[in-house]
Order: C-alpha cells, then sequence, then structure tokens
C-alpha cells in the first residue's frame, strides 16, 4: 500500500541464500525547495526550473542509476497547478504524487500467470491521450513508449515530462533514438532526430557524487536538431549577471515560456532568465 518494491532471491539462484531487497519510499510530499536544503540545486538552478515547468517547457531528466531522478521529477512538478491543468502520470509502479488536485495516477500492469492481462507503457500513453491531459509525466521511459511520449509533447501537451537512464545529456538523446525506434514506426533515423528535437526543450542531468550526494550537473536546452549539420543543437545554461542561469531558448521556446508563465518569474539577484536569441 505504501507503493514499496520487493525484490526476492532464492537458492539455488542465490549461490549464499535468499535475498530479499526492499526499496521504499517517503509518504510526505517532497517540496521543490527541500532540493536546494539538500545540496541537490541551489536557488538560481532551481529558479530556472520552476520557470521551464510553469512556462510549459518539456523536460528530459536524465542520470544514472539511484541518480535521483523520480525524486527530482517528483519535486519540480510540485510546480504545476493542478487547479488550472488536467495532469496523468504514467509508472511501472506508482511513485509520483506532488500535489491534490486534478492528477489522475495510472500504473502498468505485469501479465498473470497465464501470460495474460498486461498492459504496457505505451499503452497507458496512447490512452492517456484520449482523456483530455493538459500535461503527462512518464516515470521512466525504457522503451518503445518513448514514441507516443515525444508525440505527446509535440502536439498540444507542452509541459509535459519524463527521465531517462543515461550518462551525459547528449547520451540521453541517443538513448531516446534507441527507444523511438524499438517502436517500430518505421521512420527514416533522420526523422527520429528531428522528432526529438521538435519535442524535447530541456535535460536537466544529475549524478550521484561518491559521498552518496545527488546533485544536478548541467541543465542544457535542446534547440533543435539541425539537419545540415547532422546534429543536435544542445546549449547549456550558463550563468548570466548576478548569478542568473540563462537559458537559451531558441524563440519559439522563448514565446512559449513567456505565454505561459514569463510574468511569474521573481525578478531577485537569482533568478532565472531566457535568451531567445
Amino acid at each position: 500500500p505504501d507503493g514499496s518494491r520487493v525484490n526476492a532471491v532464492i537458492p539455488p539462484v542465490a549461490v549464499d541464500g535468499p535475498y530479499l531487497t526492499v526499496r521504499r519510499f517517503g509518504t510526505g510530499l517532497l517540496e521543490a525547495e527541500s532540493l536546494v536544503a539538500l545540496g541537490t540545486v541551489d536557488r538560481a538552478g532551481l529558479e530556472a526550473l520552476r520557470c521551464a515547468v510553469e512556462g510549459r517547457l518539456n523536460i528530459v531528466i536524465s542520470g544514472g542509476a539511484a541518480s535521483g531522478k523520480t525524486t527530482f521529477l517528483n519535486a519540480i512538478a510540485g510546480y504545476i497547478s493542478l487547479e488550472r491543468e488536467r495532469v496523468i502520470t504514467i509508472e511501472d509502479a506508482a511513485e509520483l504524487r506532488f500535489g491534490e488536485g486534478n492528477l489522475v495516477r495510472l500504473e502498468c500492469r505485469p501479465a498473470n500467470v497465464e501470460g495474460r492481462g498486461r498492459v504496457d507503457p505505451r499503452q497507458l500513453v496512447r490512452n492517456a491521450l484520449r482523456m483530455r491531459p493538459d500535461r503527462i509525466i512518464v516515470g521512466e521511459c525504457r522503451g518503445p513508449e518513448a514514441f507516443d511520449m515525444l508525440q505527446a509533447m509535440n502536439t498540444g501537451h507542452p509541459g509535459s515530462m519524463t527521465t531517462v537512464h543515461a550518462n551525459s545529456p547528449r547520451d540521453a538523446l541517443r538513448r531516446l533514438e534507441i527507444m523511438v525506434l524499438m517502436a517500430g514506426e518505421g521512420l527514416p533515423y533522420a526523422a527520429v532526430r528531428d522528432h526529438i528535437g521538435s519535442a524535447v526543450d530541456l535535460i536537466v542531468h544529475l549524478t550521484r557524487r561518491p559521498d552518496g550526494r545527488r546533485v544536478l550537473s548541467e541543465i542544457c536546452v535542446l534547440r533543435s536538431y539541425d539537419h545540415a549539420a547532422g546534429a543536435y543543437e544542445l546549449v547549456r545554461a550558463q550563468r548570466g549577471e548576478g548569478g542568473r542561469l540563462v537559458l537559451p531558448l531558441a524563440p519559439d521556446q522563448a514565446e512559449r515560456l513567456s505565454l505561459f508563465g514569463g510574468r511569474r518569474r521573481p525578478e531577485g539577484p537569482e533568478a532565472a532568465e531566457h535568451d531567445g536569441g
């Protein structure tokens, strides 16, 4: 009932005896401000992400295993106004809970002992598109559901978010390419890259330090896929005047951010800025 995950292995697979692994999750809501207190992100970085979430930019959170991707996603999703927006979350095992309101939580189902009844993430993403969502949040993209997730980002559901296992922002793009190809839609490789380049706005990369701390290592803006150069235009956010974090947004991204969330950006010395040039 509390969402804990249990994995058990027994002999002969477990050579030295049975092992039981329990993964537990906190029951309370982790507010985004807690990420600053934990040292995961500084205030300027958090303000940039607040503007991005409220401004309906599509966000992919990348990182290695146990780097805190789901926790980070859950925290920044708290900036979504569930009074004004209908949000649908899709997960293998339901973990995300970031407020009360118009939040619909969907969970995958494994097959029964007869191999029937399985409901996979791709089915849920496709079904979610019929539920009039403002945003769709997929807890983690691992396979062909990435194609449908990107479709949602590209077709009237701005502000959608997901996580991806990857070692860097560029590696996250390569992983997305592979997952889209797994969908078997027959898209040429250039079309796959263009699909990703037009759907994703930000890649937020997390790392786990040797001391166990999870930290935000970089925020990159995916401006587009450049066909002439045959490469993604992926630009890292940089510090501006007064320590502000400047998001080097493309004009269409800056326009969307201003339309949905520009008026709510703070004006303090650590506020986020965007450059729509």
